[in-house]
């Protein structure tokens, strides 16, 4: 597992003893949604979170998601809270491009693309509408700053208009 999602991990273990819950306290509040063990793994980062599941455990804990993910580190250092007021409120993917993109981060945005598509029963398969927190998520997950994320997607082919 990377040093990323050891980080997250780490978080989400820190998080949840501060609120004096126990991995089947979390089991429990979710009815099951999350194993006790599934848990436990995550945040021994021996598996993989997906971005749509970190979500919905910023959930379930009432925190906002970006207080999931590691603070500080070698990665770059972003605060959710200050938006650009230049930055785009939305931005559209070339879904098309991305399922033959071969690049380290086609594959989340991949997952993060599909699980927005099933929350809004979306499935034309050729374009998909990113909105300002999609936007702030998926830069953090990547380790960028949210003002430069739309020029990463431009480079990467995937951003339609500008």
């Amino acid at each position: 597992m990377s040093d990323t999602g050891t980080h997250i991990g780490e978080r989400l273990r820190a998080i949840r003893r501060q609120q004096g819950l126990s991995l089947h306290d979390v089991e429990a509040r979710s009815g099951q949604e999350f194993k006790a063990s599934v848990l436990g793994a995550y945040e021994r980062g021996e598996r993989a979170l997906s971005v749509g599941r970190l979500m919905r455990l910023a959930e379930l804990y009432d925190v906002p998601a970006d207080q999931l993910l590691p603070k500080g580190g070698p990665e770059v250092e972003i605060d959710l809270t200050r938006v650009d007021a230049g930055m785009a409120t939305t931005m559209t993917l070339d879904l098309v491009r991305l399922n033959q993109l071969e690049h380290p981060d086609a594959a989340i945005l991949a997952r993060y693309s599909a699980t927005i598509q099933r929350q809004r029963e979306d499935f034309n398969g050729r374009m998909l509408t990113i909105r300002r927190d999609d936007v702030l998520v998926l830069a953090a997950v990547l380790g960028r700053k949210p003002e430069e994320f739309g020029a990463h997607l431009q480079e990467l082919g995937l951003r339609v208009g500008s």
